[in-house]
Protein backbone atom coordinates (compact mmCIF):
# COMPACT_ATOMS: atom_id res chain seq x y z
CA UNK A 1 0.00 0.00 0.00
CA UNK A 2 1.28 3.35 -1.26
CA UNK A 3 1.75 5.77 1.46
CA UNK A 4 1.49 9.85 0.42
CA UNK A 5 3.05 12.38 2.67
CA UNK A 6 2.34 15.43 2.82
CA UNK A 7 3.15 18.37 5.30
CA UNK A 8 1.27 21.16 6.88
CA UNK A 9 1.82 24.43 9.31
CA UNK A 10 0.12 23.68 12.49
CA UNK A 11 0.36 26.15 15.50
CA UNK A 12 3.88 27.28 13.77
CA UNK A 13 5.09 23.95 13.39
CA UNK A 14 5.62 21.86 10.10
CA UNK A 15 3.64 18.86 10.62
CA UNK A 16 3.66 15.38 8.48
CA UNK A 17 0.57 14.06 7.05
CA UNK A 18 0.28 10.42 5.81
CA UNK A 19 -2.70 9.38 3.88
CA UNK A 20 -3.32 6.06 2.04
CA UNK A 21 -3.31 6.13 -1.69
CA UNK A 22 -7.65 5.05 -1.74
CA UNK A 23 -8.02 8.35 1.25
CA UNK A 24 -5.93 10.22 -1.36
CA UNK A 25 -8.44 9.12 -4.67
CA UNK A 26 -11.59 9.94 -2.32
CA UNK A 27 -10.78 13.98 -1.54
CA UNK A 28 -9.30 14.78 -4.43
CA UNK A 29 -12.87 13.83 -6.41
CA UNK A 30 -14.76 15.37 -3.61
CA UNK A 31 -12.71 18.34 -3.83
CA UNK A 32 -12.95 18.41 -7.75
CA UNK A 33 -16.41 18.00 -7.58
CA UNK A 34 -16.76 21.18 -5.04
CA UNK A 35 -14.97 23.51 -7.83
CA UNK A 36 -17.56 22.40 -10.39
CA UNK A 37 -20.10 23.76 -8.31
CA UNK A 38 -18.41 27.00 -7.22
CA UNK A 39 -17.48 27.46 -10.75
CA UNK A 40 -21.21 26.85 -11.94
CA UNK A 41 -22.36 29.07 -9.26
CA UNK A 42 -19.84 31.66 -10.45
CA UNK A 43 -20.72 31.57 -14.36
CA UNK A 44 -24.57 31.49 -13.37
CA UNK A 45 -24.11 34.62 -11.26
CA UNK A 46 -21.58 36.52 -13.96
CA UNK A 47 -24.46 35.49 -16.77
CA UNK A 48 -27.16 37.13 -14.50
CA UNK A 49 -25.41 39.88 -13.68
CA UNK A 50 -24.39 39.93 -17.97
CA UNK A 51 -27.99 40.07 -18.74
CA UNK A 52 -28.72 42.63 -16.63
CA UNK A 53 -26.36 45.01 -17.54
CA UNK A 54 -27.39 44.09 -21.69
CA UNK A 55 -31.02 44.73 -20.63
CA UNK A 56 -29.99 48.07 -18.88
CA UNK A 57 -27.62 49.00 -22.36
CA UNK A 58 -30.43 47.97 -24.35
CA UNK A 59 -33.09 50.56 -22.09
CA UNK A 60 -30.93 53.20 -22.21
CA UNK A 61 -30.11 52.75 -25.87
CA UNK A 62 -33.77 52.73 -26.68
CA UNK A 63 -34.55 55.86 -24.57
CA UNK A 64 -31.97 57.70 -26.48
CA UNK A 65 -33.50 56.29 -29.79
CA UNK A 66 -36.81 57.68 -29.07
CA UNK A 67 -37.66 61.12 -30.77
CA UNK A 68 -37.87 64.08 -28.51
CA UNK A 69 -40.82 64.83 -26.41
CA UNK A 70 -44.36 64.32 -28.66
CA UNK A 71 -45.10 67.89 -28.13
CA UNK A 72 -47.98 67.43 -31.17
CA UNK A 73 -50.51 70.37 -28.92
CA UNK A 74 -47.17 72.24 -27.08
CA UNK A 75 -44.08 73.78 -29.00
CA UNK A 76 -41.29 71.33 -27.74
CA UNK A 77 -39.34 74.61 -26.58
CA UNK A 78 -40.03 77.33 -24.08
CA UNK A 79 -43.72 78.60 -25.03
CA UNK A 80 -43.48 81.84 -24.52
CA UNK A 81 -45.43 84.96 -26.00
CA UNK A 82 -44.55 88.38 -24.72
CA UNK A 83 -46.89 91.20 -25.38
CA UNK A 84 -46.29 95.03 -24.69
CA UNK A 85 -46.43 96.52 -21.39
CA UNK A 86 -50.28 98.95 -21.33
CA UNK A 87 -49.42 102.03 -19.75
CA UNK A 88 -51.70 105.07 -18.58
CA UNK A 89 -51.34 108.50 -20.57
CA UNK A 90 -49.15 109.54 -17.85
CA UNK A 91 -46.79 106.14 -18.19
CA UNK A 92 -48.44 104.60 -14.99
CA UNK A 93 -48.63 100.70 -15.58
CA UNK A 94 -51.79 98.66 -16.21
CA UNK A 95 -50.73 95.40 -17.79
CA UNK A 96 -47.44 93.50 -17.91
CA UNK A 97 -45.94 89.98 -18.07
CA UNK A 98 -44.25 88.17 -15.46
CA UNK A 99 -42.21 85.64 -16.07
CA UNK A 100 -43.83 82.21 -14.51
CA UNK A 101 -43.28 78.50 -15.41
CA UNK A 102 -45.91 75.42 -16.08
CA UNK A 103 -45.87 72.05 -14.86
CA UNK A 104 -45.73 68.95 -17.29
CA UNK A 105 -45.37 65.13 -16.87
CA UNK A 106 -43.78 62.77 -19.59
CA UNK A 107 -46.43 59.68 -18.54
CA UNK A 108 -44.72 57.09 -20.08
CA UNK A 109 -41.89 57.61 -17.71
CA UNK A 110 -44.21 57.69 -14.61
CA UNK A 111 -42.99 55.42 -11.90
CA UNK A 112 -46.39 54.77 -9.92
CA UNK A 113 -48.95 56.54 -11.45
CA UNK A 114 -51.27 56.28 -8.22
CA UNK A 115 -48.54 58.27 -5.83
CA UNK A 116 -48.15 60.99 -8.50
CA UNK A 117 -51.69 61.12 -8.24
CA UNK A 118 -52.38 61.53 -4.63
CA UNK A 119 -48.99 63.62 -4.27
CA UNK A 120 -50.23 65.94 -6.90
CA UNK A 121 -53.88 66.14 -5.09
CA UNK A 122 -52.73 66.99 -2.42
CA UNK A 123 -50.70 69.86 -3.28
CA UNK A 124 -53.45 70.96 -6.29
CA UNK A 125 -56.31 70.11 -4.41
CA UNK A 126 -58.41 71.78 -7.44
CA UNK A 127 -57.34 69.07 -9.60
CA UNK A 128 -59.45 66.57 -10.85
CA UNK A 129 -58.18 63.07 -10.26
CA UNK A 130 -60.04 61.48 -12.48
CA UNK A 131 -58.57 63.36 -15.31
CA UNK A 132 -54.95 63.65 -13.89
CA UNK A 133 -54.79 59.74 -13.47
CA UNK A 134 -55.92 59.36 -17.04
CA UNK A 135 -53.08 61.59 -18.21
CA UNK A 136 -50.18 60.08 -16.08
CA UNK A 137 -52.16 56.30 -17.13
CA UNK A 138 -51.21 57.03 -20.78
CA UNK A 139 -47.90 55.26 -21.51
CA UNK A 140 -48.46 56.29 -25.06
CA UNK A 141 -48.24 60.23 -24.81
CA UNK A 142 -44.35 61.90 -23.78
CA UNK A 143 -46.08 65.50 -22.62
CA UNK A 144 -48.87 66.09 -21.17
CA UNK A 145 -49.90 69.37 -19.15
CA UNK A 146 -50.69 69.14 -15.87
CA UNK A 147 -51.19 73.03 -14.54
CA UNK A 148 -50.34 76.62 -16.37
CA UNK A 149 -48.71 79.36 -14.76
CA UNK A 150 -47.68 78.48 -11.33
CA UNK A 151 -46.28 80.78 -8.80
CA UNK A 152 -42.31 80.02 -7.71
CA UNK A 153 -43.66 79.02 -4.44
CA UNK A 154 -45.70 76.17 -6.05
CA UNK A 155 -43.04 75.42 -8.43
CA UNK A 156 -40.72 74.36 -4.94
CA UNK A 157 -43.06 72.60 -3.59
CA UNK A 158 -43.59 70.29 -6.67
CA UNK A 159 -40.10 69.98 -6.42
CA UNK A 160 -40.25 68.76 -2.95
CA UNK A 161 -42.90 65.95 -3.60
CA UNK A 162 -39.97 64.24 -6.01
CA UNK A 163 -41.83 62.94 -8.16
CA UNK A 164 -40.07 61.71 -11.30
CA UNK A 165 -41.06 62.46 -15.02
CA UNK A 166 -42.46 65.82 -13.84
CA UNK A 167 -41.05 69.15 -15.57
CA UNK A 168 -41.27 73.05 -15.96
CA UNK A 169 -41.40 74.58 -19.01
CA UNK A 170 -40.44 78.61 -18.70
CA UNK A 171 -43.97 80.80 -19.64
CA UNK A 172 -44.93 84.41 -19.35
CA UNK A 173 -48.28 85.19 -17.29
CA UNK A 174 -50.54 88.65 -18.28
CA UNK A 175 -50.57 90.75 -14.90
CA UNK A 176 -52.55 93.79 -14.10
CA UNK A 177 -51.77 95.32 -11.06
CA UNK A 178 -54.94 97.25 -10.82
CA UNK A 179 -57.15 94.68 -10.89
CA UNK A 180 -60.85 95.43 -11.92
CA UNK A 181 -60.03 98.96 -11.95
CA UNK A 182 -59.90 99.34 -15.70
CA UNK A 183 -61.09 95.58 -16.51
CA UNK A 184 -63.72 96.73 -19.66
CA UNK A 185 -60.86 98.55 -21.22
CA UNK A 186 -57.88 96.75 -20.86
CA UNK A 187 -59.79 93.14 -21.43
CA UNK A 188 -57.73 90.14 -20.98
CA UNK A 189 -56.19 87.44 -22.39
CA UNK A 190 -56.63 83.19 -22.46
CA UNK A 191 -54.17 80.78 -21.09
CA UNK A 192 -51.27 81.37 -23.88
CA UNK A 193 -51.25 85.13 -23.45
CA UNK A 194 -53.58 85.81 -26.55
CA UNK A 195 -56.11 89.02 -26.11
CA UNK A 196 -59.53 88.02 -25.99
CA UNK A 197 -61.14 91.35 -25.27
CA UNK A 198 -60.75 95.07 -24.75
CA UNK A 199 -57.43 96.72 -25.82
CA UNK A 200 -55.43 93.12 -25.17
CA UNK A 201 -57.97 91.78 -28.34
CA UNK A 202 -57.31 95.24 -30.42
CA UNK A 203 -53.68 95.04 -29.96
CA UNK A 204 -53.34 90.86 -31.57
CA UNK A 205 -55.73 92.78 -33.99
CA UNK A 206 -53.26 95.10 -35.09
CA UNK A 207 -50.94 92.58 -36.15
CA UNK A 208 -49.31 91.48 -32.46
CA UNK A 209 -50.81 88.15 -33.12
CA UNK A 210 -48.92 87.12 -36.03
CA UNK A 211 -45.84 88.50 -34.93
CA UNK A 212 -46.30 86.40 -32.01
CA UNK A 213 -46.78 84.05 -34.14
CA UNK A 214 -43.84 84.14 -36.26
CA UNK A 215 -41.65 84.17 -32.88
CA UNK A 216 -40.73 88.01 -34.12
CA UNK A 217 -41.42 89.13 -30.68
CA UNK A 218 -39.40 89.39 -27.16
CA UNK A 219 -39.63 91.66 -24.06
CA UNK A 220 -37.07 93.82 -25.10
CA UNK A 221 -38.26 94.19 -28.42
CA UNK A 222 -41.93 95.38 -27.49
CA UNK A 223 -42.82 99.26 -26.43
CA UNK A 224 -45.25 100.23 -23.99
CA UNK A 225 -48.46 100.74 -25.81
CA UNK A 226 -50.17 104.23 -24.04
CA UNK A 227 -53.57 104.66 -23.80
CA UNK A 228 -55.66 108.20 -22.77
CA UNK A 229 -56.89 106.94 -19.28
CA UNK A 230 -55.76 108.34 -16.39
CA UNK A 231 -55.27 105.87 -13.94
CA UNK A 232 -56.12 108.45 -10.79
CA UNK A 233 -59.38 109.39 -12.91
CA UNK A 234 -60.30 105.88 -13.95
CA UNK A 235 -60.07 105.17 -10.19
CA UNK A 236 -62.49 107.70 -8.77
CA UNK A 237 -64.46 106.21 -11.57
CA UNK A 238 -64.60 102.21 -10.75
CA UNK A 239 -65.21 103.38 -7.52
CA UNK A 240 -68.28 105.73 -7.65
CA UNK A 241 -69.79 103.47 -10.17
CA UNK A 242 -69.12 100.21 -7.79
CA UNK A 243 -70.65 102.05 -4.85
CA UNK A 244 -73.64 102.80 -6.78
CA UNK A 245 -75.00 99.41 -7.06
CA UNK A 246 -75.06 98.46 -3.50
CA UNK A 247 -75.94 102.51 -2.59
CA UNK A 248 -78.84 102.57 -4.69
CA UNK A 249 -79.78 98.74 -5.00
CA UNK A 250 -79.46 98.57 -8.49
CA UNK A 251 -78.91 95.91 -11.16
CA UNK A 252 -75.44 97.67 -13.18
CA UNK A 253 -74.08 100.98 -13.46
CA UNK A 254 -71.30 102.76 -15.30
CA UNK A 255 -70.00 105.99 -16.63
CA UNK A 256 -67.51 107.19 -18.83
CA UNK A 257 -65.37 111.00 -19.29
CA UNK A 258 -64.89 112.13 -22.39
CA UNK A 259 -62.01 114.82 -23.33
CA UNK A 260 -64.91 116.69 -26.08
CA UNK A 261 -61.40 118.72 -27.81
CA UNK A 262 -59.77 115.42 -28.29
CA UNK A 263 -62.51 112.43 -28.16
CA UNK A 264 -59.68 110.45 -25.58
CA UNK A 265 -61.56 108.38 -23.38
CA UNK A 266 -59.93 109.75 -20.05
CA UNK A 267 -62.11 106.90 -17.66
CA UNK A 268 -64.64 104.33 -18.58
CA UNK A 269 -66.10 101.63 -16.04
CA UNK A 270 -68.87 99.22 -16.19
CA UNK A 271 -70.09 97.32 -13.12
CA UNK A 272 -70.47 94.54 -12.19
CA UNK A 273 -66.86 94.19 -13.50
CA UNK A 274 -64.70 91.14 -13.33
CA UNK A 275 -60.74 90.77 -12.31
CA UNK A 276 -58.61 90.36 -15.54
CA UNK A 277 -56.00 88.57 -13.53
CA UNK A 278 -58.67 85.88 -13.15
CA UNK A 279 -61.54 86.49 -15.73
CA UNK A 280 -63.19 82.82 -15.28
CA UNK A 281 -63.65 83.94 -11.76
CA UNK A 282 -66.86 86.32 -12.65
CA UNK A 283 -68.15 85.43 -15.86
CA UNK A 284 -70.90 87.73 -15.22
CA UNK A 285 -68.54 90.30 -15.03
CA UNK A 286 -67.81 90.40 -18.74
CA UNK A 287 -69.98 92.64 -20.61
CA UNK A 288 -69.05 96.16 -20.95
CA UNK A 289 -72.47 97.54 -20.49
CA UNK A 290 -70.98 101.04 -21.57
CA UNK A 291 -70.12 100.19 -25.20
CA UNK A 292 -71.67 96.54 -25.48
CA UNK A 293 -74.89 97.51 -24.20
CA UNK A 294 -77.84 98.94 -25.48
CA UNK A 295 -80.86 100.83 -23.42
CA UNK A 296 -83.61 103.14 -23.92
CA UNK A 297 -81.78 106.22 -22.64
CA UNK A 298 -85.02 108.56 -21.96
CA UNK A 299 -85.13 111.95 -21.62
CA UNK A 300 -81.60 112.10 -21.95
CA UNK A 301 -82.85 111.61 -25.85
CA UNK A 302 -84.40 115.43 -25.67
CA UNK A 303 -81.05 117.20 -25.56
CA UNK A 304 -80.93 115.55 -29.61
CA UNK A 305 -84.93 116.00 -30.01
CA UNK A 306 -84.13 120.12 -29.03
CA UNK A 307 -80.95 120.60 -30.80
CA UNK A 308 -82.18 119.03 -34.19
CA UNK A 309 -85.34 121.47 -34.06
CA UNK A 310 -83.16 124.64 -33.18
CA UNK A 311 -80.94 123.61 -35.78
CA UNK A 312 -83.33 123.27 -38.99
CA UNK A 313 -84.83 126.58 -38.24
CA UNK A 314 -88.46 124.53 -36.89
CA UNK A 315 -88.50 125.94 -33.94
CA UNK A 316 -86.41 129.12 -31.61
CA UNK A 317 -86.02 129.41 -28.28
CA UNK A 318 -88.33 131.39 -27.57
CA UNK A 319 -91.04 129.05 -28.59
CA UNK A 320 -94.04 127.27 -26.89
CA UNK A 321 -95.80 124.41 -26.92
CA UNK A 322 -99.18 123.79 -24.59
CA UNK A 323 -98.05 120.96 -22.23
CA UNK A 324 -101.61 121.67 -20.36
CA UNK A 325 -103.25 117.89 -21.89
CA UNK A 326 -102.03 114.30 -22.20
CA UNK A 327 -101.35 114.03 -25.93
CA UNK A 328 -103.05 110.73 -28.03
CA UNK A 329 -101.47 108.77 -30.64
CA UNK A 330 -103.14 105.88 -32.45
CA UNK A 331 -104.28 104.43 -28.87
CA UNK A 332 -101.22 105.38 -27.12
CA UNK A 333 -101.45 108.11 -24.39
CA UNK A 334 -98.60 110.32 -23.79
CA UNK A 335 -98.55 112.08 -20.69
CA UNK A 336 -95.89 114.40 -18.08
CA UNK A 337 -94.92 113.40 -14.74
CA UNK A 338 -96.64 114.93 -12.28
CA UNK A 339 -93.72 117.77 -11.04
CA UNK A 340 -94.03 119.32 -14.68
CA UNK A 341 -96.67 122.51 -15.25
CA UNK A 342 -99.74 121.65 -17.18
CA UNK A 343 -99.81 125.21 -19.16
CA UNK A 344 -97.75 126.63 -22.41
CA UNK A 345 -94.12 126.51 -22.06
CA UNK A 346 -91.06 127.91 -23.61
CA UNK A 347 -88.20 125.42 -24.83
CA UNK A 348 -85.74 126.17 -22.13
CA UNK A 349 -88.92 124.98 -19.55
CA UNK A 350 -89.42 121.82 -21.92
CA UNK A 351 -85.88 120.97 -21.26
CA UNK A 352 -85.91 122.19 -17.83
CA UNK A 353 -88.92 120.33 -16.51
CA UNK A 354 -88.18 117.32 -18.77
CA UNK A 355 -91.67 117.67 -20.61
CA UNK A 356 -92.68 114.41 -22.89
CA UNK A 357 -95.99 116.46 -23.88
CA UNK A 358 -93.90 119.76 -25.14
CA UNK A 359 -91.24 117.73 -26.80
CA UNK A 360 -93.41 115.56 -28.42
CA UNK A 361 -95.58 118.75 -30.24
CA UNK A 362 -92.13 119.86 -30.88
CA UNK A 363 -91.22 116.99 -33.18
CA UNK A 364 -94.15 116.31 -34.44
CA UNK A 365 -93.32 120.31 -36.39
CA UNK A 366 -89.49 118.99 -37.00
CA UNK A 367 -90.84 115.80 -38.98
CA UNK A 368 -89.95 112.06 -39.18
CA UNK A 369 -87.58 112.05 -41.61
CA UNK A 370 -85.66 115.32 -40.71
CA UNK A 371 -85.45 113.49 -37.16
CA UNK A 372 -84.06 110.10 -38.37
CA UNK A 373 -81.49 112.08 -40.31
CA UNK A 374 -80.30 113.54 -37.31
CA UNK A 375 -79.78 111.29 -35.39
CA UNK A 376 -78.11 108.91 -37.94
CA UNK A 377 -75.92 112.17 -38.35
CA UNK A 378 -75.39 112.20 -34.35
CA UNK A 379 -74.43 108.69 -34.54
CA UNK A 380 -77.17 107.37 -32.57
CA UNK A 381 -78.47 104.89 -35.18
CA UNK A 382 -75.45 103.21 -36.33
CA UNK A 383 -72.80 101.43 -34.42
CA UNK A 384 -69.95 103.27 -32.66
CA UNK A 385 -66.38 103.28 -34.22
CA UNK A 386 -63.40 102.65 -31.56
CA UNK A 387 -60.89 100.74 -30.70
CA UNK A 388 -62.83 98.25 -28.11
CA UNK A 389 -63.88 95.12 -29.79
CA UNK A 390 -66.79 95.17 -27.81
CA UNK A 391 -69.19 97.68 -29.45
CA UNK A 392 -73.15 96.84 -29.68
CA UNK A 393 -75.07 98.44 -32.60
CA UNK A 394 -78.27 100.51 -31.82
CA UNK A 395 -81.96 98.87 -32.02
CA UNK A 396 -84.40 101.14 -33.80
CA UNK A 397 -88.33 100.17 -34.92
CA UNK A 398 -88.11 98.11 -38.29
CA UNK A 399 -90.21 100.84 -39.38
CA UNK A 400 -90.98 103.99 -38.78
CA UNK A 401 -94.22 105.28 -37.65
CA UNK A 402 -95.83 108.82 -36.49
CA UNK A 403 -95.70 107.29 -33.19
CA UNK A 404 -92.34 105.89 -33.10
CA UNK A 405 -91.20 109.55 -33.92
CA UNK A 406 -93.24 110.87 -31.19
CA UNK A 407 -91.64 108.49 -28.49
CA UNK A 408 -88.49 108.31 -30.20
CA UNK A 409 -88.41 112.35 -29.29
CA UNK A 410 -88.48 111.85 -25.63
CA UNK A 411 -86.28 108.33 -25.60
CA UNK A 412 -88.55 105.35 -26.44
CA UNK A 413 -87.90 103.04 -29.03
CA UNK A 414 -84.68 103.61 -29.92
CA UNK A 415 -81.95 102.05 -27.53
CA UNK A 416 -78.10 102.87 -27.89
CA UNK A 417 -75.30 102.31 -25.95
CA UNK A 418 -74.12 104.72 -23.32
CA UNK A 419 -70.89 105.63 -24.42
CA UNK A 420 -72.23 106.87 -28.17
CA UNK A 421 -74.85 108.70 -26.01
CA UNK A 422 -72.08 110.61 -24.43
CA UNK A 423 -69.91 110.50 -27.62
CA UNK A 424 -73.24 112.64 -29.43
CA UNK A 425 -73.57 114.64 -26.26
CA UNK A 426 -70.14 115.96 -26.29
CA UNK A 427 -70.47 117.29 -30.25
CA UNK A 428 -73.14 118.95 -29.37
CA UNK A 429 -71.35 120.97 -26.60
CA UNK A 430 -68.08 121.54 -28.40
CA UNK A 431 -69.50 123.66 -31.14
CA UNK A 432 -71.58 120.96 -32.94
CA UNK A 433 -68.07 118.77 -34.24
CA UNK A 434 -68.70 115.38 -34.00
CA UNK A 435 -65.45 113.10 -33.04
CA UNK A 436 -65.51 109.49 -33.04
CA UNK A 437 -63.82 108.10 -29.17
CA UNK A 438 -60.62 106.72 -29.01
CA UNK A 439 -58.82 104.65 -26.20
CA UNK A 440 -55.84 106.24 -27.67
CA UNK A 441 -53.57 109.47 -27.51
CA UNK A 442 -54.84 112.16 -29.47
CA UNK A 443 -54.07 115.80 -30.07
CA UNK A 444 -56.99 118.17 -30.29
CA UNK A 445 -54.75 119.15 -34.10
CA UNK A 446 -55.47 115.39 -34.76
CA UNK A 447 -58.98 115.42 -33.67
CA UNK A 448 -59.82 118.35 -35.91
CA UNK A 449 -58.94 116.33 -38.85
CA UNK A 450 -61.32 113.58 -38.12
CA UNK A 451 -64.25 116.21 -37.15
CA UNK A 452 -67.62 115.94 -38.51
CA UNK A 453 -70.08 119.07 -38.51
CA UNK A 454 -73.21 117.75 -37.17
CA UNK A 455 -75.02 121.52 -35.59
CA UNK A 456 -74.29 124.50 -35.92
CA UNK A 457 -72.15 126.84 -33.57
CA UNK A 458 -75.19 128.72 -32.64
CA UNK A 459 -76.86 125.48 -31.94
CA UNK A 460 -74.19 124.15 -29.37
CA UNK A 461 -74.19 127.50 -27.61
CA UNK A 462 -78.17 127.06 -26.72
CA UNK A 463 -77.39 123.44 -25.69
CA UNK A 464 -74.70 124.63 -23.24
CA UNK A 465 -77.26 127.28 -22.30
CA UNK A 466 -80.02 124.70 -21.55
CA UNK A 467 -77.28 122.21 -19.85
CA UNK A 468 -76.25 125.07 -17.59
CA UNK A 469 -79.98 126.15 -17.03
CA UNK A 470 -81.34 122.56 -15.76
CA UNK A 471 -78.02 122.28 -13.93
CA UNK A 472 -78.50 125.28 -11.60
CA UNK A 473 -82.35 125.13 -11.97
CA UNK A 474 -83.63 121.89 -13.09
CA UNK A 475 -83.13 118.22 -12.30
CA UNK A 476 -79.63 118.57 -12.63
CA UNK A 477 -79.39 120.30 -9.66
CA UNK A 478 -77.98 117.06 -7.77
CA UNK A 479 -74.86 117.13 -9.65
CA UNK A 480 -73.62 120.47 -9.43
CA UNK A 481 -70.43 120.80 -7.77
CA UNK A 482 -69.25 124.73 -6.46
CA UNK A 483 -66.94 125.84 -8.36
CA UNK A 484 -67.02 123.79 -11.55
CA UNK A 485 -70.50 124.70 -13.36
CA UNK A 486 -72.14 121.00 -13.51
CA UNK A 487 -74.77 121.16 -16.66
CA UNK A 488 -77.00 118.52 -18.00
CA UNK A 489 -80.13 116.27 -18.96
CA UNK A 490 -81.49 113.56 -16.66
CA UNK A 491 -83.08 110.70 -18.42
CA UNK A 492 -85.44 108.24 -16.28
CA UNK A 493 -86.57 105.57 -19.27
CA UNK A 494 -89.31 102.42 -17.87
CA UNK A 495 -88.11 99.68 -18.29
CA UNK A 496 -89.40 96.87 -20.61
CA UNK A 497 -89.81 93.38 -18.94
CA UNK A 498 -91.32 91.02 -20.93
CA UNK A 499 -92.69 93.21 -23.90
CA UNK A 500 -94.43 96.03 -21.34
CA UNK A 501 -92.61 99.07 -19.29
CA UNK A 502 -92.51 98.64 -16.25
CA UNK A 503 -93.81 101.91 -13.99
CA UNK A 504 -91.98 100.77 -11.28
CA UNK A 505 -88.41 99.79 -12.97
CA UNK A 506 -86.05 102.61 -14.63
CA UNK A 507 -83.08 102.91 -16.44
CA UNK A 508 -81.73 106.26 -15.30
CA UNK A 509 -78.77 108.04 -16.88
CA UNK A 510 -77.54 111.85 -16.71
CA UNK A 511 -75.21 113.61 -19.51
CA UNK A 512 -73.38 116.13 -18.27
CA UNK A 513 -70.34 118.57 -19.22
CA UNK A 514 -67.93 121.15 -16.79
CA UNK A 515 -67.12 123.38 -16.56
CA UNK A 516 -70.47 125.33 -18.20
CA UNK A 517 -68.37 128.28 -18.97
CA UNK A 518 -66.19 126.90 -21.17
CA UNK A 519 -66.56 123.07 -21.57
CA UNK A 520 -64.06 120.60 -21.44
CA UNK A 521 -65.03 117.42 -20.39
CA UNK A 522 -68.20 115.40 -21.22
CA UNK A 523 -69.46 112.99 -18.09
CA UNK A 524 -72.44 110.17 -19.04
CA UNK A 525 -73.69 107.74 -15.82
CA UNK A 526 -76.43 105.25 -15.82
CA UNK A 527 -77.45 103.26 -13.31
CA UNK A 528 -79.87 100.01 -14.20
CA UNK A 529 -82.77 99.66 -11.98
CA UNK A 530 -82.30 101.25 -8.62
CA UNK A 531 -84.59 100.81 -5.87
CA UNK A 532 -84.00 103.30 -3.90
CA UNK A 533 -81.88 106.89 -3.95
CA UNK A 534 -81.69 110.29 -2.61
CA UNK A 535 -84.70 111.20 -0.94
CA UNK A 536 -85.65 107.23 -1.24
CA UNK A 537 -86.36 108.12 -5.10
CA UNK A 538 -85.23 106.19 -7.67
CA UNK A 539 -84.90 109.02 -10.09
CA UNK A 540 -82.26 110.00 -12.20
CA UNK A 541 -82.32 113.34 -10.28
CA UNK A 542 -82.06 111.06 -7.31
CA UNK A 543 -79.40 108.13 -8.40
CA UNK A 544 -77.39 109.16 -11.72
CA UNK A 545 -77.11 112.71 -11.54
CA UNK A 546 -75.54 112.26 -7.47
CA UNK A 547 -72.88 110.17 -9.56
CA UNK A 548 -71.86 112.36 -11.47
CA UNK A 549 -71.14 115.08 -8.42
CA UNK A 550 -69.19 112.35 -6.41
CA UNK A 551 -67.00 111.92 -9.95
CA UNK A 552 -66.71 115.57 -10.82
CA UNK A 553 -66.17 116.67 -7.47
CA UNK A 554 -63.32 114.49 -7.18
CA UNK A 555 -61.85 114.05 -10.50
CA UNK A 556 -62.14 117.82 -11.73
CA UNK A 557 -59.10 119.12 -9.88
CA UNK A 558 -56.86 116.06 -10.87
CA UNK A 559 -57.32 117.05 -14.53
CA UNK A 560 -56.40 120.48 -13.96
CA UNK A 561 -59.77 122.66 -13.74
CA UNK A 562 -59.38 125.43 -11.67
CA UNK A 563 -63.18 126.21 -9.24
CA UNK A 564 -64.77 129.21 -10.44
CA UNK A 565 -67.24 130.77 -8.23
CA UNK A 566 -67.64 134.30 -10.09
CA UNK A 567 -69.32 133.87 -13.56
CA UNK A 568 -72.77 132.84 -14.51
CA UNK A 569 -73.27 131.45 -18.16
CA UNK A 570 -77.34 131.92 -17.87
CA UNK A 571 -76.62 136.04 -17.67
CA UNK A 572 -75.46 135.61 -21.41
CA UNK A 573 -79.29 135.08 -22.53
Amino acid sequence: MSILHTFSIKSGRLVELTFSSGARRRNIVASGRKNRQARSRILTLAGILTMAYLAICGKLVYFDSQPAVDTANIPSGPVIAWRPDIVDRNGELLATDIRTVSMFAEPFHIVDVDEAVEKLSTLFPDLDKKTLYQKLSDKRSHFAWLRRQLTPKQQNEVLGLGIPAIGFRPEVKRFYPGGRTAAHVLGYVDIDNHGVAGIEKYLDGQGLSDLTSAGMTSRDSLQPVHLSIDLRVQNIVHDVVSEAIGQYQAQSAGAVILDIHTGEVLAMASAPDFDPNDPQADVKGWLNRMSDGTDEMGSVFKTFSIAMAIDTGTVKLTDTFDASTPLHYGGFTIHDDRDVPRRVLSIPEIFRYSSNVGTAKMMDKVGMDIQKTYLTRFGLLSRMQTELPEVKTPSQPKVWKKINSITAAFGHGVATTPMQTAVAGAALIDGGELIEPTFLPRTQEEAEKTEKMIVKKSTSDIIRYLFKLNGEQGTGKTADVPGFHVGGKTGTANKVINGVYSHKLSFNSFLAAFPMENPRYVVLSFIDQPLTGLHNLNLAAETAAPMVHDIVSRAAPLLGVEPNFGQNLLSAY
